[in-house]
């Protein structure tokens, strides 16, 4: 039991001292002379306009597309209010709103 044990203190040792290694550069990478206010330090790749906008970088989303998740919630609203009112009237719960007269 004691030749199991002394490997894997020294393997966890090892593992903490690693991973506080690899954490220092990450954190000393960036110096922060560019910073535009206290925590503003982003900075745009070389290239990349000020407006997006009309740019190569403008996602042109289409408004049907966008429109399409609010339509199918309202869809989804008006099936529930029709079943919740069949319900009121007949005591009965139909998912099936075809079968709703």
């Amino acid at each position: 039991m004691k030749t199991i044990a002394l490997p894997l203190i020294a393997g966890t040792v090892l593992a903490f001292a690693g991973l506080a290694g690899a954490m220092a550069p990450a954190a000393l990478a960036y110096d922060g002379t560019h910073c535009k206010a206290s925590g503003n330090c982003w900075e745009p790749k070389p290239g990349f306009p000020e407006k997006i906008a009309g740019s190569k970088y403008d996602p042109k989303h289409d408004p049907k597309e966008l429109a399409k998740q609010g339509n199918s919630m309202k869809a989804a609203e008006e099936r529930n209010k029709l079943r919740a009112d069949n319900f009121k009237k007949t005591g009965r719960w139909v998912y099936d709103v075809s079968k709703i007269q």
